[in-house]
């Protein structure tokens, strides 16, 4: 797996290509983030980095968290993430990973919390299609049948039915970058990202 970065989501815009076609992008703002901890074979039992990204006030973060900062010298950081590497020994504590390392034109896969949306129905959660609005009909957006009768007796386990939808880890893989401001560690992907505006991402190159 290769290293990536933590990013906020900015929000959603429009480009117009060359050609005058109009995409729908996204703006993140990614890194810069700044390596915490180094991890081998020899001291952990796996080779592995770990970032942090998104400096806050050090009341914000307990004792444990400060001290574990400290050791390589980094500042208050509120988020952590951790990638398993081959080679570890080419990174150095406290170094700094910006969107240097993201090239136009790559593709990148951006993982996050999707929005959730509450309790949601049939219709909503699993694209059924509902029943006849005809009048007389009492059956418009109702489940129906949801099992046999007394073979097997009961509902299997997994059954799609209304529940809650959304806010749970999301991956869409292969955004194209589109373009990289890195004054102010922007990049522009071709399409959307899962959450909400200020959502935090998880951007690895594919």
């Amino acid at each position: 797996m290769s290293i990536g970065l933590l990013g906020t989501k900015i929000g959603m815009t429009q480009l117009f290509s060359d050609n005058g076609s109009c995409m729908p992008v996204t703006v993140l703002k990614v890194g810069p983030c700044v390596i915490t901890q180094i991890k081998t074979i020899n001291s952990d039992g796996y080779d592995a980095v770990q970032i942090g990204y998104s400096q806050v006030a050090a009341h914000l973060l307990t004792k444990g968290q400060l001290g574990h900062l400290n050791k390589s010298n980094a500042p208050a950081l509120k988020y952590l993430q951790e990638y398993r590497v081959d080679t570890p020994n080419i990174f150095a504590l406290g170094q700094i990973l910006t969107v240097d390392q993201i090239k136009i034109g790559e593709k990148v896969s951006v993982r996050s919390n999707s929005i959730g949306k509450g309790f949601a129905g049939y219709q909503k959660r699993h694209n059924f299609s509902r029943g006849p609005m005809s009048h007389g009909c009492k059956n418009h957006r109702q489940p129906g049948s949801i099992g046999a009768g007394t073979t097997p007796g009961r509902v299997f386990p997994g059954k799609k039915m209304a529940g809650r939808l959304g806010g749970k880890k999301t991956t869409v893989k292969n955004l194209q970058v589109i373009d990289i401001n890195t004054e102010q560690n922007f990049i522009i992907v071709k399409g959307s990202v899962p959450g909400k505006p200020g959502a935090i991402l998880n951007i690895q190159s594919t």
